[in-house]
């Protein structure tokens, strides 16, 4: 046996990890022996699925408590039908944004700014950094884990070295640093982040997005050598940015003819303001058309005519 293969992954008793499709994150369910919790919820389009797979794995148990790791839309889209769905339920959601839930803001909350879609819901908690939050049986940590998001925070479990890093890293790589679009310096909270991640010293990471991993030292140092491209060539990481939001919404609609994403980027913020700010050379029209066809080369889309279909 080779012994700098990954050892294979050990979770808590009671813990059961959902990996879904794009765009919906990976969501993480704890049953104890008097509560049950789930971190995160999913994008809108899928709350069905996500729903479907909460009720079949609880049986007959209601879901006691909602934890959202930070509030892009694919993390808690799925809040308003669990909501619906088990009116007990309690939600915590990180500090930061909690006003703007509080009072529905789908500007400030960024659903506008991006073009992507998030129902309505409440929350009860908010998940303060440097304490505690016990889910199932279990107590974990909460660290706050700016960077891809000012506002995220992510979940250490010390006994089993458990952690749930949302975006914050991947096995390759880490999510868009949305503050970097909105004119923040946000790379180096990426690093420090990634430092924090390091100190904690996981043996196992539930990801954001993607299969659960053991071999977090390479992933770590990937995402740095990643983030030191970023900080090398900004317009890379825009370019990158541009490519993501495009194919979020092509994994929303699953197909659409192409005017119907130019339309969509003239009237998306963010959108607008990297073209704006970093492609100004190139029409609107045909920026886009090169990043879908830059989707279409990676195996990401495929294009018949003036349709787009999703692929992957």
């Amino acid at each position: 046996m080779n012994p700098q293969a990954p050892q294979r992954p050990q979770l808590p008793p009671g813990l059961t990890v959902f990996q879904r499709g794009w765009p919906s994150p990976t969501n993480i369910l704890l049953q104890g022996r008097q509560a049950t919790a789930l971190v995160d919820s999913g994008y809108g389009t899928h709350a069905p699925q996500t729903l479907a797979l909460v009720r079949a794995a609880l049986g007959a148990r209601p879901l006691d408590l909602l934890v959202n790791t930070h509030l892009h839309s694919d993390h808690c889209g799925g809040n308003a039908a669990l909501q619906a769905a088990f009116p007990a339920l309690q939600t915590h959601i990180p500090p930061g944004l909690a006003r703007h839930v509080r009072d529905w803001d789908a500007e400030a909350l960024t659903y506008a700014p991006t073009g992507q879609t998030c129902p309505p819901f409440s929350f009860d908690e908010v998940l303060v950094p440097g304490t505690e939050i016990t889910l199932g049986d279990t107590a974990w940590q909460v660290h706050a884990a700016p960077g891809h998001d000012t506002h995220s925070v992510i979940l250490f479990e010390p006994a089993a070295r458990v952690l749930i890093s949302a975006d914050a890293l991947w096995e390759r790589g880490f999510g868009v640093v949305f503050p970097e679009l909105e004119g923040e310096d946000a790379f180096a909270e990426v690093g420090e982040t990634l430092d924090l991640i390091a100190s904690l010293s996981p043996a196992t990471v539930i990801p954001g997005h993607g299969a659960v991993f053991t071999g977090v030292d390479a992933a770590i140092a990937y995402a740095r050598e990643r983030l030191d491209g970023f900080v090398a060539q900004p317009a890379r990481h825009v370019r990158h940015a541009a490519k993501v939001l495009l194919k979020f919404k092509l994994l929303e609609l699953q197909s659409a003819p192409l005017d119907r994403f130019i339309d969509w980027a003239h009237t998306t913020p963010y959108f607008a303001l990297m073209h704006r700010v970093h492609a100004v050379d190139a029409a609107l029209p045909q920026w886009v058309e090169t990043l879908l066809a830059e989707l279409e080369r990676a195996g990401a889309a495929r294009r018949e005519g003036t349709l787009i279909l999703n692929v992957g």
